[in-house]
């Protein structure tokens, strides 16, 4: 063993052992008790959200199968992608459904939500239009364009086999599952995301997987006649799953030679990106009531597990918590990407802060991340400027999957969301004041602009229920930018390149990546808030999946396609 090797040994011994310590020490001692609706003093801004759910086309509804048994699957589904799936210039709604585990006669819906938007908010049902057989048990999705003909394509993970669908480009999909090799068993799936870890220019794809359940070996908790959930520590954890692209429109299951396959933690939501500034993309993994994953990438697609050693396993008190979704930004403006992580009642979301080298630090208590959601289990989240200011705000979803009223009153089934502003890297809860008002069980959330006007809308999905549609209010204004990369590779959205935009002495950082939030997957369309409307223009540099870079001068207050290798600043997308 090398000295380097030896001592880092030695330093994963030393933190594992005092983060058992420290989580034994911690559950001996009561839980601080907060208000289920308490919130921090409401700062003034002009931010404003209306539900515009009932006019907006949308009456689909959520199904867990709510069959009363506590299926562990019914209390985690699930997720939702936001994309163009038809090439029109607007983003399109795609929601995953559970369905009935045990009483195959109820008539409820159990198909997903496919919505085209039809522009101001309305939007049209193509369920049974495009193709995509939704009728699994829905949990993790991810759309991208994986064989580059321009058309983003879908992934759903389920509890059950797993899906592909081809875009064939005339608003319709294809399955390509068996074709693509891309099946797996039948598992509990989790987050998913398409990127290319072996810089080949293909999308490869990561498929989290949760625990070993099925419904022969479900374990039930039953409390004064009242039935709960069981939690992951009753099953056995899965390892995750890589597929390499191999670019005749097949993958190969590289999860063993890769190393993912040594690890297995109970995987909720995860994110691929290069976290470490070394140019290799990376995967960070939610693990429910486990340590989570860092899988660190030499850019040829072997894995190295550093959770410890890199500060994501644990919060401040080496504490490891029931992590559920994850999303990346540069919230505190020093160039690096930082992590949210939201986390199950009685434990906050962890906010990561990124000090470079890989290496990170809980920053909730100096962020001053809301009080409030300690007693709420939270699932959706991101790091979003919503104010177009310049810094990302951050919104998290809650709701638990229990009656957790009854055995504690500062929370309950269904409480509201919470949208928290940034402001010099320190976080102000505005939910009430900015009209968050649905009371619901949130799981995951799409944050897009879906109406075109320059500010990051909402769509929360809600288990065993609609969901819940919030246009931003935000007054109109030129004060942003929006892009939508072009790569000249089968990696044809770029995924993987990373952005700067410079306007004035501001600077924005940027990553595009694949598949974030809740098992869910948006944001495909980069949306850059700027501080003020005095210029005109932009710089943008682009470090492009094939580590080219170029630099274009872009217009503000429109959508803007940029072409690689095309040598030309955009004068707006279509």
């Amino acid at each position: 063993m090398s000295l380097h090797s030896a001592s880092k040994y030695v330093l994963s011994l030393w933190i594992t052992v005092v983060a058992f310590s420290t989580q034994q020490f911690g559950e001996l001692h009561a839980q601080p008790t907060v208000s289920p609706q308490a919130v921090s003093p409401q700062a003034v801004s002009p931010l404003r959200f209306t539900e515009v759910t009932e006019s907006s086309g949308i009456t689909w509804e959520h199904t867990t199968g709510r069959s009363k048994r506590g299926y562990i699957v019914e209390g985690i589904a699930s997720g939702l992608a936001s994309f163009d799936y038809d090439g029109d210039g607007l983003i399109d709604l795609f929601l995953l459904n559970g369905k009935q585990l045990v009483d195959k006669q109820s008539n409820t819906n159990e198909k997903a939500g496919f919505f085209r938007n039809l522009g101001d908010f309305r939007f049209n049902d193509v369920s049974s239009l495009t193709g995509v057989d939704g009728s699994g048990y829905g949990l993790g999705v991810c759309a991208a364009d994986y064989d580059g003909d321009g058309f983003p394509d879908l992934f759903i993970n389920n509890f059950g086999f797993n899906r592909l669908y081809l875009n064939c480009g005339d608003g319709t999909f294809c399955e390509t599952t068996e074709f693509a090799r891309i099946g797996d068993g039948e598992k509990v799936g989790g987050g998913v995301a398409f990127a290319d870890f072996n810089g080949d220019q293909l999308l490869d794809l990561y498929a989290g997987n949760y625990v070993d359940f099925t419904l022969e070996n479900s374990v039930f908790i039953e409390r004064n006649g009242q039935v709960y959930h069981a939690g992951p520590r009753y099953y056995r954890p899965v390892p995750d799953t890589l597929f390499q692209n191999v670019g005749d429109g097949t993958f190969e299951n590289i999860s063993v030679q890769s190393g993912i396959a040594k690890h297995a933690g109970p995987t909720m939501g995860l994110i691929a990106a290069d976290l470490n500034q070394d140019g290799k993309v990376d995967v960070f993994t939610c693990n429910d009531a486990k340590p989570n994953f860092y899988f660190i990438n030499d850019g040829k697609s072997n894995f190295i597990e550093e959770g410890i050693l890199s500060g994501l396993a644990f919060d401040f008190r080496g504490t490891s918590n029931a992590s559920m979704g994850v999303d990346m930004g540069d919230f505190d403006g020093d160039g690096l990407q930082d992590l949210i992580v939201t986390n199950y009642q009685n434990e906050l979301p962890v906010l990561y802060r990124n000090l470079g080298d890989g290496q990170f630090e809980d920053a909730s208590t100096t962020a001053r991340i809301a009080e409030g959601l300690q007693p709420h289990v939270t699932w959706g989240c991101t790091l979003t400027d919503f104010d177009n200011n310049g810094t990302l705000d951050l919104y998290i979803g809650c709701g638990h999957f229990d009656d957790a009223e009854i055995s504690d009153d500062r929370t309950a089934k269904k409480v509201r969301d919470f949208l928290m502003l940034n402001e010099k890297g320190r976080f102000t809860d505005v939910s009430l004041a900015v009209g968050l008002k649905a009371v619901e069980s949130t799981r995951s959330i799409a944050f897009d602009d879906f109406d075109n006007d320059g500010d990051i809308d909402i769509v929360a999905l809600n288990s065993n229920a609609r969901p819940t549609v919030l246009r931003n209010d935000l007054p109109n204004a030129k004060n942003w930018l929006q892009l939508e990369l072009v790569a000249k590779s089968a990696n044809r959205r770029a995924i993987g390149s990373k952005v700067v935009v410079t306007y004035g002495e501001h600077q924005r950082h940027i990553q595009v990546i694949c598949g974030r939030g809740y098992q869910s997957s948006y944001g495909d369309r980069l949306s850059v808030g700027l501080p003020h409307t005095k210029l005109g223009m932009a710089q943008v540099l682009i470090e492009w999946p094939n580590r080219s870079v170029e630099t274009f001068q872009v217009p503000i207050g429109q959508r803007n396609q940029i072409v690689q290798d095309t040598g030309e600043s955009p004068a707006g997308a279509k």
